[in-house]
């Protein structure tokens, strides 16, 4: 199948260097307060800069354009992962602001509503460069939970995705049933052994697994 991976809600400097040397393809790092991963409890923006990797993804939720901007050029991001209620208005002004080189993706929390969701795919068709779709939850991702992979069977989109939400070993025999594949599994809380300390052994098992696919 060709997944890339992305490892999220980073925290610890000699994991996120093993996962370098891993040839992990996306690092998460989370920038929202709340979040128990919230990347600038251990690290500095200044030493995520000095990682020296392409795929490096900060995850923001409900921040500010500016912050949003100040925070990926010190840190040197690659990507931007807009987890909120993030306007379709708001990714234009923020397209304005942030380096051209930094891509965008948009991530939709699917709940209750698959319908509302529907919508907003296909007005952000053209603003950003990759989907996100994750399990909603209060928290803003970090559930351990699935949502019903089927409803993107059944909503048109042209966008390469990533697949979150409650990604596992178990879970990889349903991917084949999508009609679209994602290009990317964004794994998090399945691969700790408590919030922000990632198991390592399993990643490897997983990434080996997922290069068999």
């Amino acid at each position: 199948m060709n997944l890339k991976l992305k490892v999220c809600g980073l925290t610890k400097p000699d994991q996120i260097l093993e996962l370098i040397a891993l040839e992990i393809d996306f690092l998460g790092f989370i920038f929202y307060k709340r979040s128990p991963r919230y990347a600038l409890n251990t690290l500095t923006l200044d030493q995520i800069s000095t990682f020296d990797h392409q795929g490096k993804v900060g995850v923001f939720v409900n921040e500010k354009i500016n912050d949003i901007v100040e925070i990926a050029e010190t840190a040197g991001l690659s990507l931007v992962q807009l987890h909120g209620d993030e306007t379709d208005g708001f990714i234009s002004e923020l397209k304005k602001e942030l380096d051209p080189e930094i891509k965008l993706i948009k991530v939709f929390r699917i709940g209750n509503k698959p319908e509302n969701v529907k919508s907003k795919i296909q007005n952000l068709q053209s603003k950003v460069d990759y989907f996100l779709f994750d399990t909603d939850s209060s928290s803003f991702g970090g559930t351990g939970l699935s949502f019903d992979w089927n409803l993107l069977n059944d909503t048109e989109f042209t966008k390469p995705y990533f697949l979150s939400g409650g990604i596992s070993e178990e879970s990889l025999a349903n991917i084949s049933g999508l009609k679209k594949l994602p290009f990317a599994l964004d794994i998090n809380s399945k691969f700790e052994t408590e919030p922000g300390n990632k198991d390592l052994p399993k990643i490897k098992k997983f990434r080996k697994t997922l290069n068999e696919l």
